[in-house]
């Protein structure tokens, strides 16, 4: 099994900056991605930013320009910088990694989210 523990949501105002962590632990052979999703009430599920073992990002145009991620490949942590929060940007973020197990099955994890709220 692989754990993947989420920290740093909160309440900031608009324009303001946030910067949210992930850590996989557990039963990790190589780890393919990581990365974050998020959901707004009412909405479904929707990538923010992902980032490949090669260092490669992919990001939702809404956060281009503004959301930052960073790999820390020796701890197995992920960093998600936001800055020039908007309203919009309200929602649960969910951490994510494709990992491939010590039993050299590939699977998706899921953290267990953290609140971002960003209002005046």
């Amino acid at each position: 099994q692989v754990q993947l523990v989420e920290s740093g949501g909160g309440l900031v105002q608009p324009g303001g900056s946030l910067r949210l962590s992930c850590a996989a632990s557990g039963n990790i052979f190589v780890i393919n991605a990581m990365g974050w999703y998020r959901q707004a009430p009412g909405k479904q599920r929707e990538l923010v930013i992902t980032i490949t073992s090669g260092g490669r990002p992919n990001y939702a145009d809404s956060v281009k320009g503004r959301f930052t991620i960073s790999w820390d490949t020796a701890k197995n942590t992920v960093y998600l910088q936001m800055n020039g929060l908007k309203p919009e940007d309200t929602a649960v973020y969910y951490c994510n990694a494709d990992v491939i197990a010590r039993d050299l099955v590939r699977r998706d994890y899921w953290g267990q989210g953290t609140q971002v709220t960003v209002s005046s």
